[in-house]
C-alpha cells in the first residue's frame, strides 16, 4: 500500500470523525446513545432506525414539495386564499438500499401535485437501482442479485423486475451517433452463451469510434449470431440508422464477410486490418528458438515507405533461409496482403493511430475479469448488458481514483490510471488529423 493511498484514508477517517463530533456537541445523539444503551433501539434491519431516518427524511421532503407546489405551509391561516390546498395522504411502500419503508404520500386537491422525490407509479428510490446495476456490472446474476437483496437489506424485488432494470442499459445501444468518425477500431471477446440446451461460445464485437476531437467512444457491442457478411451488414445498417454516415479507415482483424458490409455502406471506407494482430497470426508457427530472428525480418515489411517496398522486404524474406525454414509466416502475409497494404500510404504519425486495435484490447483484458467469474450468460442481451456496465465500473472506479488525486503537489507520485476507452483521448491526434486531411480532403473537411 502507498504512502499517498494512506493519506487519503486517514483524510476520510478524520472528516468522519470531525462529523460525529460535531453532532456529539450539539447534543443530537445524546437521547439515541441513551435509548441503544437500553436497548430500545435497532439501528439495522426492518423497522431499525437507519429505516426510519429514511422515511422521516422522504415525508419531510414530501411536504416541502407539495408546500411549494399548492403556495402554503401546512396548517397556515392562509390556506383558504389558495386555489389550490392539501388533501391528506396515502400510504405506499417503496423499496430502498436499506429495505422496504412505508411512506405517507401527500396528496393535494386537484390532482395535480406529481412528487420528484418518489415519483408516481416508482416503487424503488433510485438508489436502489444504481445498486442492482453496481452489482449486475460486478457480474452478479439476476438470481445473485434477488437473493443478495433479501439477505442484506430485506428488500423483496423479483427476478423479472431486476431484469428490466438493467434492460435500461439497451438503450444505450440505440443511442443517436455522430455523422462522421475518422477511425472505427473492431475487436472481439469471446463469452459463454446459452443457446437452448447447449453452452456456446460466441464472439462479442465491440466498436471503438474516434471523433473529430480525437476523442474515443464505445458506439456499440454485438454478439455474432450468423457468420460472415450477414451478420456485418446488420451491424453496418444498424450504426448507419443511428447516424453514422461515412467513416474513413475501419481498422479490424480480417473478419470474414467485414470488407463487403462496410462498401455496401460507406462505398469510400476503407477496411485495414490491424497490424499487430496479422504479426502474431505470422509468428504462431515459428519455433522459439527463432521468433527473434523472424520478428527481426518482418520489420521491413511493416514498416516499409510504400506498398511496392513491403512487397520487395516479403519476398526477400520468403527467398532467405529464414523464410524457407517458416512458410506459414509468408503464407499469412500473402493472404492478408490487400487489407495490410492500406496504411502504408500514410505518414508515420497517421499510422500509429490506425495499424492496430490494441486500445480495445487492453479494454477486452479488463473485460475478461468480469466475465471469467460469470460462466455464461442466458442470452445475447445479458451479454450485452453487462459488458457495458462493466465497461461504465471500469471508467467510474478509474474517475474515482483520479477525483483522489486531484490537488496534489506537482510531481508527487500519482497511482491512478487515465480512462481506459471510453473518452480517452487519441495520442497525437492533431498531427494524425492534419495528415487525414490532406489524404481525404473532400470527405473530411466538411466536418472540419
Amino acid at each position: 500500500m502507498t504512502m499517498t493511498t494512506k493519506e487519503d484514508r486517514e483524510d476520510r477517517r478524520r472528516a468522519q470523525r470531525e462529523g460525529v463530533a460535531a453532532l456529539e456537541a450539539s447534543g443530537a445523539l445524546d437521547d439515541l446513545y441513551a435509548r441503544i444503551d437500553a436497548g430500545e433501539v435497532q439501528l439495522e434491519g426492518k423497522d431499525g432506525q437507519i429505516q426510519q431516518l429514511i422515511k422521516a427524511g422522504l415525508e419531510r421532503g414530501l411536504q416541502a414539495e407539495l408546500t411549494e407546489h399548492v403556495g402554503y405551509d401546512k396548517g397556515s391561516a392562509e390556506a383558504p386564499a389558495f386555489p389550490n390546498s392539501r388533501n391528506g395522504s396515502f400510504s405506499k411502500e417503496v423499496s430502498t438500499s436499506a429495505g422496504d419503508v412505508e411512506l405517507a404520500i401527500p396528496r393535494d386537491r386537484d390532482g395535480t401535485f406529481t412528487p420528484m422525490l418518489v415519483p408516481k407509479g416508482s416503487r424503488r428510490l433510485s438508489g436502489l437501482d444504481d445498486m442492482i446495476i453496481s452489482l449486475y456490472a460486478g457480474g452478479m446474476t439476476v438470481r445473485d442479485i434477488e437473493h443478495h437483496l433479501v439477505s442484506t437489506v430485506g428488500t423483496e424485488i423479483s427476478r423479472e423486475t431486476i431484469s428490466k432494470i438493467t434492460d435500461e442499459v439497451l438503450a444505450w445501444q440505440q443511442r443517436p451517433l455522430d455523422s462522421f468518425y475518422p477511425v472505427i477500431y473492431l475487436d472481439a471477446i469471446m463469452v459463454k452463451i446459452r443457446d437452448g440446451a447447449h453452452v456456446r461460445n460466441k464472439a462479442a464485437h465491440i466498436a471503438v469510434g474516434v471523433d473529430m476531437d480525437g476523442i474515443k467512444h464505445v458506439l456499440g457491442i454485438w454478439i455474432q449470431a450468423t457468420e460472415g457478411a450477414k451478420f456485418w451488414a446488420g451491424v453496418c445498417a444498424q450504426l448507419a440508422n443511428r447516424g453514422v454516415k461515412d467513416v474513413l479507415i475501419v481498422c479490424c482483424d480480417g473478419l470474414t464477410g467485414f470488407p463487403e458490409a462496410i462498401e455496401a455502406t460507406w462505398p469510400e471506407s476503407t477496411v485495414q486490418t490491424c497490424v499487430v494482430h496479422l504479426i502474431r497470426a505470422a509468428m504462431r508457427f515459428v519455433s522459439y528458438k527463432d521468433r527473434k530472428a523472424v520478428a527481426a525480418a518482418l520489420k521491413p515489411v511493416y514498416q516499409a515507405a510504400d506498398a511496392d517496398a513491403a512487397r520487395a522486404a516479403l519476398d526477400e524474406f520468403s527467398a532467405s533461409p529464414l523464410g524457407k525454414g517458416n512458410p506459414n509466416t509468408v503464407r499469412v502475409f500473402e493472404d492478408a496482403w490487400t487489407k495490410f497494404i492500406p496504411f502504408l500510404a500514410f505518414p508515420p504519425m497517421l499510422r500509429r493511430v490506425i495499424y492496430t486495435t490494441n486500445a480495445i484490447e487492453s479494454l477486452n483484458y479488463q473485460l475478461r475479469k468480469v466475465t471469467k467469474n460469470r460462466g455464461h450468460f442466458p442470452s445475447d442481451d445479458a451479454a450485452v448488458k453487462l459488458l457495458w456496465l462493466a465497461i461504465c465500473n471500469i471508467e467510474d472506479k478509474r474517475a474515482r481514483d483520479r477525483a483522489k488525486e486531484k490537488g496534489r503537489p506537482r510531481g508527487a507520485k500519482r497511482n491512478a490510471e487515465g480512462r481506459l476507452v471510453e473518452g480517452q483521448v487519441t495520442t497525437n491526434w492533431k498531427q494524425a488529423l492534419a495528415q487525414l486531411a490532406i489524404a481525404y480532403p473532400d470527405r473530411i473537411n466538411p466536418y472540419l
